[in-house]
């Protein structure tokens, strides 16, 4: 905050929020957030309904949590932001050096607009003050989640071992014709039950799985048709433990697979392995990247610009991705141990798709680390 010339800190992503004192609860439909300045512990401010979770879920003191009136809630009338800011008013910090995430999915252009009013009006009122403008502080608390604690690790690994699982069961259920539905149903099941030792969370991403030519299109989620034959099917899944990700994309054909996807298949499993090689300690972000470009562009097969992984960790929906680090070849970002990344060099053609993914942790030394261990090979049924 201070290299950067924030002196209050207004976070609204959940998951910062989450990883700066462990708020988490299913509230981030109304608006919320984390107050962090660079002297005091961090102020919890939300909707008076979700008071309860804020003592039952974080470290904060009582005096620490504040509330605003459901009056604010979903009106035209008022703005919680209003409330905001005469909280930041009345800590004496209306003229402070505000950050806010600007690039967030959960601070809105209106949000803004009415905090910005409420600080000018506040902070005028200051006798020799000034109305402070709030700056952009998007992906400040981001990128100091790269590098994970051993407990981060921890928790990536069980939803690592969740998510092994839950192919296990994929690879028991999964018959030709089955509509799609009910096998979502199953993944949900499996990946939600856990294992013995563990109960996996909800994710922040939904299944992913489109068939056919609809997995040209790489965020389908899931219809009520069966699964066909003579057709291809990627699985974008993840594990979750609390909060914390670890995503695995498999693919299957039900039928005999065609010469292009075994073309892909072949390239997308050296290529994986290049890139896995390349994923050291030491090295830059982009180097992944060139490391699966160059293995795919032997095989013929251009993936464009397109980035090929990104950081992964404690996420809510919808996205399990950081918005920091890029596996593309410009990104200068120099590996380090404890970062850990879903490397996801997708292919999406003109009528069908392909994924084969891992998620790696940067080690001391050598290769990343894959956190889970399911085959890798195009699954085939008959």
């Amino acid at each position: 905050m201070e290299a950067a010339g924030v002196e209050v800190l207004f976070v609204s992503d959940p998951s910062n929020m989450c990883w700066l004192t462990g708020f988490n609860a299913w509230s981030f439909y109304t608006f919320q957030g984390v107050i962090v300045t660079l002297d005091a512990d961090p102020i919890y401010w939300g909707r008076a309904m979700d008071n309860a979770a804020a003592h039952r879920t974080t470290w904060l003191s009582a005096d620490d949590i504040v509330p605003y009136s459901d009056a604010y809630v979903q009106t035209p009338e008022r703005h919680p932001m209003e409330t905001l800011g005469r909280l930041l008013a009345d800590r004496g910090w209306a003229n402070r050096r505000i950050g806010v995430e600007l690039d967030n999915y959960y601070y809105s252009a209106k949000a803004h607009q009415e905090l910005r009013a409420t600080l000018a009006e506040l902070g005028s009122g200051v006798t020799g003050g000034t109305a402070a403008e709030p700056i952009d502080a998007t992906g400040l608390v981001n990128w100091q989640r790269t590098v994970k604690s051993e407990s981060e690790i921890a928790y990536m690994r069980i939803a690592g071992s969740i998510m092994e699982s839950t192919y296990r069961h994929i690879d028991n259920v999964l018959v030709p014709g089955m509509r799609k539905n009910d096998l979502v149903a199953e993944i949900f099941h499996a990946s939600i039950t856990g294992t013995p030792e563990h109960g996996g969370d909800y994710p922040a991403i939904l299944p992913l799985l489109p068939t056919g030519e609809d997995a040209s299109a790489c965020h389908l989620t899931w219809t009520d048709e069966p699964m066909g034959r003579g057709a291809g099917t990627f699985f974008e899944l993840a594990g979750c433990y609390r909060r914390y990700h670890a995503p695995l994309c498999r693919s299957v054909f039900i039928g005999s697979p065609p010469s292009e996807i075994r073309n892909a298949e072949a390239a997308l499993l050296e290529g994986l392995e290049a890139g896995i090689n390349a994923a050291q300690a030491g090295n830059r972000a982009g180097d992944v990247a060139v490391a699966l470009n160059d293995t795919l562009a032997a095989r013929g097969i251009d993936r464009g610009g397109d980035r090929c992984g990104y950081p992964i960790g404690l996420s809510f929906p919808p996205d399990w991705g950081e918005r920091t680090i890029s596996f593309r070849p410009e990104d200068e970002t120099i590996l380090e141990p404890g970062m850990t990344f879903h490397f996801m060099p997708g292919l999406w053609m003109d009528t069908w798709g392909l994924e084969i993914t891992e998620s790696i942790l940067i080690t001391d030394s050598g290769p990343a680390e894959c956190l889970m261990d399911v085959p890798r090979e195009v699954r085939v049924l008959d």
